[in-house]
């Protein structure tokens, strides 16, 4: 080992989450270290947010085009897929970060390739790719920011069957002939979405009641529909018990319980996530290996007033726009307390990320879109809120008949009944997904409902779903 180099704040982790902490970080004036393994951006960056977008937009759009009088003639053609992969290969840089490893420098701050692991208290040890030792010391925080890989099932023959990841899945080269998915949730129906529109066949196999089961019951029934609609078969309440992989190249089969097998070109595992904490030295200062790291309301670790988690691997919320906000407010947080400043950490106070717990977003780039912020009927119920739901037909907003011929969405709001503001939204329908952020603001704000009546949407938008959910609201 090389004589350790300090610097104030060593972040352990390049993906969003940690981008973010270095950019707020250096913008205090701290000096920062950002130790990654892989590529400087994250999975967001390569293997998930960025990449499946680009894969479902021109799906998304060709859906909505086909619903538009006078253009839907003129785009009943399959997807050019060569030029879907090359927007998709561009906006990952073609898996390459110099761009980000550019910014890092632009600021200030220094990048470290290679494998970190704490070594003691304040403390990263990294070793490079080329075998090089380096030892890092922190003299105010370091923080902890490396995220989760997808969870492969112990299952009867998986390790031969090579099944694709959310990985595989956002970047492969061609259209597999046909593609088993097995999960219910994001990654399966936004990927079951993109592979049907680029000429797969596609089969959704969810052991749960249903698709979407974080969000309201009919934003999964609405998707499935859909997803059959265009020529997927979606199929709830199975359980997968083996997978079989004939040869090399051959196809790929999955037992279901009950003994009835289904054959496929290529198997998408899309069954959840762990955090990737398995080998980054939490043992050296005391903590569990391989499990979420608890965090206090600054997102710092019990006991190590050194130490903090943010993004995916505290749990609090694995989505990318949360672990940015976490770093965001984090890196406040660390500039304070090495200034020695006060922190403000009530609620929706500047050293607190409470939007996690009370107003987190989310948005499911299917056809149609979902998207939610907030709790669920169920989950307001079981915190113990009087709550009403108060529901709309989208269908039925102007704006939604002049976004396509034959709209089909549903909205619906979760009313506080004892204080008159908004637990929660979900919208689903074609372009809800840029409804959520109005919702978020409601939610967050807490605005009472007699002030959203005097948030008047413009005519003719989907946004007029507001004042349809008011005034049914109203009676």
């Amino acid at each position: 080992m090389t004589e350790a180099v300090e610097y104030d704040v060593v972040v352990l982790g390049g993906g969003p989450a940690g981008e973010n902490i270095v950019d707020r970080t250096r913008a205090a004036g701290l000096s920062t270290a950002l130790v990654e393994s892989e590529l400087v951006g994250g999975e967001c960056s390569y293997w998930a947010c960025v990449p499946s977008k680009a894969l479902l937009r021109p799906a998304l759009a060709r859906a909505d085009a086909r619903r538009v009088p006078g253009l839907a003639g003129a785009v009943q053609g399959p997807l050019d897929t060569a030029a879907v992969f090359a927007h998709r290969d561009y906006w990952t840089g073609d898996w390459k970060d110099q761009g980000q490893i550019d910014w890092i420098d632009s600021i200030g701050a220094h990048v470290y390739r290679g494998h970190g692991r704490l070594y003691g208290v304040r403390k990263v040890a990294v070793t490079s790719p080329e075998g090089e030792h380096h030892i890092l010391s922190a003299r105010h925080a370091v923080v902890v920011a490396t995220g989760t890989r997808a969870v492969v099932p112990d299952l009867p023959g998986i390790a031969g069957a090579r099944p694709w990841t959310s990985r595989e899945a956002t970047s492969a080269k061609e259209a597999p002939g046909r593609l088993l998915i097995v999960g219910g949730s994001v990654v399966a129906v936004e990927m079951a979405t993109a592979w049907q529109a680029l000429g797969s066949q596609v089969t959704v196999l969810a052991r749960g009641s249903g698709l979407l089961p974080r969000m309201e019951p009919f934003a999964g029934e609405l998707v499935a529909d859909a997803l059959r609609e265009a020529g997927a078969e979606v199929r709830i309440g199975v359980s997968v018990e083996a997978v079989v992989r004939d040869g090399p190249t051959g196809p790929v089969s999955v037992v279901l319980e009950g003994g009835e097998t289904l054959e496929g070109d290529e198997l998408l595992m899309a069954t959840g996530r762990t955090p990737r904490t398995e080998d980054i030295g939490l043992d050296t200062v005391g903590l569990p290996a391989g499990k979420w790291i608890d965090v206090d309301d600054t997102c710092r670790v019990p006991g190590h007033d050194w130490l903090y988690a943010v993004g995916d691997v505290n749990h609090r919320a694995l989505l990318t726009h949360q672990g940015k906000y976490q770093a965001r407010i984090v890196g406040a947080v660390i500039a304070a307390r090495a200034a020695g400043a006060p922190l403000d950490t009530e609620p929706w106070g500047a050293h607190t990320p409470t939007a996690d717990v009370r107003a987190l977003p989310q948005a499911v780039f299917t056809d149609p879109e979902a998207a939610a912020v907030g709790l669920t009927v169920a989950e307001a119920e079981r915190a113990g809120h009087r709550v009403r739901a108060v529901d709309y037909d989208m269908s039925k907003v102007s704006g939604a008949g002049l976004y396509a011929d034959g709209y089909r969405g549903r909205a619906r709001m979760v009313v506080d009944l004892d204080r008159e503001v908004l637990l929660g939204a979900t919208f689903v329908g074609p372009g809800a997904a840029e409804l959520i952020h109005a919702a978020t603001i409601a939610v967050a704000g807490e605005v009472p409902i007699q002030r959203l009546w005097h948030a008047v949407p413009a005519f003719p938008t989907i946004s007029e779903i507001w004042l349809r959910l008011l005034e049914t609201y109203r009676g």
